[in-house]
C-alpha cells in the first residue's frame, strides 16, 4: 500500500514496450484500468513555439500517487497533476493551456519560450 492507501500499480510483464512510450502509456493505462483504478490523461494538443514535448506526448496519472509519461520535459507536470486530481474526481475533461505569457507558466516553470496546450480526460 502507498501512503494514500492504494495499492501500488502491478509491474508490467517482460517484453513490455519501452518506458514512457505511446504504447507503455497506453498498456498501464489498461493494467490499472483493470485493477479498478480511477486515471486521467493528459495528451498535447497542440504547441506554439519552442516547447519540450510535441503534439501527441501523453502523461497517465493515477488517482494514487503514481504518473507515466511526459508533456513538458518536467516543466508543468507538477501543475497538470493537480489539475488531473480534479479531473478524476469530477470526471470531467478540461483543456488546459501554458505559455510564457501566462504567469501560471513561470510559476510552473514553462519558461522555454513556448505555449502548450493539453487534453486532460478522466478514464475509467
Amino acid at each position: 500500500m502507498t501512503g494514500s492507501g492504494t495499492p501500488p500499480p502491478s509491474r508490467p510483464p517482460p517484453g513490455s514496450p519501452p518506458p514512457g512510450s505511446e504504447d507503455e502509456i497506453l498498456d498501464t493505462a489498461q493494467r490499472w484500468l483493470a485493477e479498478g483504478r480511477r486515471l486521467a490523461l493528459a495528451t498535447v494538443v497542440e504547441t506554439w513555439g519552442s516547447s519540450p514535448r510535441p503534439a501527441g506526448s501523453m502523461m497517465l496519472v493515477g488517482d494514487g500517487v503514481n504518473m507515466l509519461g511526459s508533456v513538458s520535459g518536467g516543466c508543468i507536470e507538477g501543475a497538470v497533476v493537480e489539475e488531473a486530481k480534479a479531473v478524476i474526481e469530477e470526471r470531467k475533461p478540461k483543456v488546459l493551456q501554458y505559455g510564457v505569457t501566462d504567469a501560471m507558466a513561470w510559476e510552473v516553470g514553462l519558461t522555454c519560450g513556448g505555449t502548450v496546450r493539453l487534453y486532460l480526460e478522466p478514464l475509467g
